[in-house]
Order: structure tokens, then C-alpha cells, then sequence
């Protein structure tokens, strides 16, 4: 099921802007039109159906053949939300009596659907710790059909090295399926790396402006037609309006994440060097756990940044009221820095002590970094320190 990687015709940042357009011609509108119809007129008799709910009508189609171009896929398919992607690129895979093997590092969400929703479907579930040698290996059965991982991890910014894991499956002939919302085409394509899958929640980076929610899968043709029939059945897809707002996203992604790059840095090592803040979390920083394999496989550290407070759940409760300018919400990778902690949103559902076995104690930030002036952002974040 290994994905071709067609040949690039263009850099990214023109691909962003130009990919699955038409040929123009005088009198053409520059921007998109927003065909804001479900149904479409048929031929009497023909089974040539549009229809919105298929995925198929003139937004939907421009803007994934612009991510599956950005991806390196051969098609890719736009749903409703980043879990209704998950969940119907993931149930493409797998049937009642199959075994998913995943990394334990998961967003909360995505930990839900395979911990309690899949059981219910007849599809066995095995959480791995990802960094113990020969994790994955070990715990392989015949029924294993797929692996999921997250890379880079939210919230914890952890980076996983993908090239053992792609040894494995394609020496299985299993699929490895990669959520890689955190990074985005820009930092990171898991195709030319050895995935088979990629997933994006498109509410973060790809749209990057706070006001869509959807999802994308990528991957081969045959595949992304089997996403498709879950997305009619599951009624998955988004409307034209989303559709077209994650066009007029994706066309200022490239220079987004790259100031969202620099800016991050810049934050990261400024609040590794604060008394009041105990550990930072950056790939971009050289204490970073997996600092080598970010340098080795990312193009860029990405947006995301995660510390902790010296002061535990009160100090995160005494910092966040005291924000000014970056707000306190849930959802990331848009122009507005945003924080949020964990233990009130992705991971609620788990207790304190589950959070903290996997890397998210009490006074854990999570913080995505917008397009403010950084020197702007820095100020906001020592007056909420102090």
C-alpha cells in the first residue's frame, strides 16, 4: 500500500498557491469561487452523481488535490473535522477481528477512539511505548493490519523516529499511518519518509486562522476511495464554505509556519533560562529529548511548545489568569498565540497521575505560537510569570 511520490513540479510555497488549479483565462476570477450548492443537475439516467456529502463538488475537489500535492500523495480527501479523519481513515484499514498497534502518545481525542470506541467494534488496540528498543516489534500479532503514530506528539512536542517504524511495515506489508497535524506540510511530509497514510485535523496549520474545522487524509488513489465510502456513510464531509476558507488558508501556510518556526525558537530558549518555569518542551532546543531526530527529519521545529511550572497546577492557574495578549483556548496553529493546559481539555478524561506517566504532570502549558511580534509575545509571558 506504499504511497508514489510524484515528482515536484514546483517548490511548496508555489504549490500552496497554484496546485489543482485550472489552466486561466482572461476574465477568470484570481480567487476561487465559493460554489455554495449541494446538489448539482444531472443527465437523466447517468450515475455521474455531485453531490456535497461525496466529497466531489468544485471546492472540495481544488483544495485536495492542492494538499495531496503538498503531501506528495496521490490523492487526499477534506472531512469534516481532524477525528472525523482519524476515525475514517483509520476504519478504511481495519475490520472487526484486526489488531492496530499505536503509539501511547496520543492527543486525548484520538486515545478515546481506539481505547473505548474501537474495543466496541470488534478492532483490538495496543498502546506501545515508543522509544522502548524493539517496542513495536515485540508486541506485532498476525492480526496486526496498521500502525498509528503522532509525530511531533500533542501536547508533549516529542518527536518519534519514523524510519524504524517504515522498516517494519513495509517488511509486514502493514500500514503506517502518521498524524502529522503538529508539523504540517512545511516542516514535514511523512510519505517521503516511509508512511503509507497521512492525517491532518486541517483546523490547526493548514487553515491557521481559527474559524474551520476539518480534516484531510492522504494517500494512494484505491485508498482515499475507501476513506470516501466511510466519509458518505458517517457524513463526514464539510461544506463548500469550509472548503473554500481552507484554500484561502493553505495559501499563506508556508510563510505562517516559517515566522511560527523562528518565533518558537526564540520562545523556547528565552523560557528555558526562567527560574519559574521547570522544563520546556522544544525540538528545536539541544535538551530536548529528541532533538537529533528532529534535526535529522524536520524541515522546521514547528509552532508548538510545551513547559511546566515550578509551581505545579496553582502556578498554571496564577500564570494563565495573568495573560494579556495571548488568550487562553483550546485549538492551535493559527495567527493568534493561544495556551491551554491539558488536564482541562485534550487530556480531562485522564487522572493526574495517568497524565504524568505520560509526560504531562500538573502546570503543564501547552502553548501555540501565533504571528504576533515575538518580542510582544515574550513580554505578555514574563508579566504572567512574574
Amino acid at each position: 500500500m506504499a504511497s508514489k511520490k510524484p515528482a515536484r513540479a514546483h517548490a511548496l510555497a508555489t504549490l500552496l498557491l497554484h496546485a489543482g488549479a485550472e489552466a486561466h483565462a482572461a476574465g477568470d476570477p484570481v480567487v476561487t469561487p465559493l460554489v455554495q450548492s449541494v446538489n448539482y443537475v444531472q443527465d437523466p439516467g447517468s450515475d455521474d452523481l455531485m453531490y456535497t456529502r461525496y466529497g466531489n463538488t468544485p471546492n472540495a475537489m481544488r483544495v485536495q488535490k492542492r494538499i495531496a500535492a503538498l503531501e506528495g500523495a496521490e490523492e487526499a480527501l477534506v472531512l469534516s473535522s481532524g477525528m472525523g479523519a482519524t476515525a475514517c481513515g483509520l476504519l478504511a484499514l481495519l475490520r472487526p477481528g484486526d489488531h492496530l498497534l499505536a503509539s501511547q502518545f496520543l492527543y486525548g481525542g484520538t486515545h478515546r477512539l481506539l481505547t473505548e470506541e474501537f474495543p466496541q467494534m470488534g478492532i483490538d488496540v495496543t498502546l506501545v511505548e515508543p522509544f522502548e528498543p524493539r517496542a513495536w516489534r515485540r508486541r506485532l500479532r498476525r492480526e496486526t493490519r496498521a500502525i498509528f503514530i503522532e509525530s511531533p506528539v500533542n501536547p508533549t512536542c516529542r518527536v518519534l523516529d519514523m524510519r524504524g517504524v517504515s522498516l517494519l511495515t513495509k517488511e509486514l506489508g502493514i500500514a503506517l499511518v502518521v498524524d502529522s497535524t503538529f508539523a504540517s506540510p512545511v516542516n514535514f511530509r511523512p510519505l517521503e519518509h516511509g508512511a503509507d497514510v497521512v492525517i491532518h485535523s486541517a483546523t490547526k496549520y493548514l487553515n491557521g486562522h481559527h474559524d474551520v474545522l476539518g480534516g484531510v487524509v492522504c494517500g494512494t488513489a484505491p485508498y482515499i476511495d475507501e476513506v470516501r465510502q466511510k466519509e458518505i456513510v458517517w457524513g463526514q464531509t464539510p461544506d463548500p464554505f469550509a472548503c473554500w476558507l481552507l484554500e484561502r488558508g493553505l495559501k499563506t501556510l508556508d510563510v505562517r509556519v516559517k515566522r511560527q518556526n523562528e518565533s518558537a525558537q526564540v520562545i523556547a530558549e528565552w523560557l528555558e533560562g526562567r527560574k519559574e518555569v521547570r522544563r520546556c518542551h522544544y525540538p528545536g532546543l539541544p535538551s530536548h529529548s529528541d532533538h537529533a531526530i528532529a534535526v535529522d527529519q524536520l524541515d522546521g521545529f514547528g509552532g508548538m511548545l510545551s513547559f511546566e511550572l515550578a509551581g505545579g497546577a496553582r502556578a498554571a492557574d496564577r500564570f494563565a489568569k495573568r495573560l494579556k495578549m495571548v488568550r487562553y483556548a483550546a485549538s492551535l496553529g493559527g495567527v493568534d498565540s493561544l495556551v491551554s493546559e491539558p488536564r482541562f481539555s485534550s487530556h480531562a478524561r485522564l487522572t493526574s497521575d495517568e497524565r504524568a506517566r505520560i509526560g504531562i504532570p500538573d502546570g503543564f502549558i501547552r502553548f501555540s505560537v501565533g504571528l504576533e511580534d515575538v518580542n510582544d509575545i515574550i513580554a505578555d509571558l514574563e508579566q504572567a510569570l512574574r
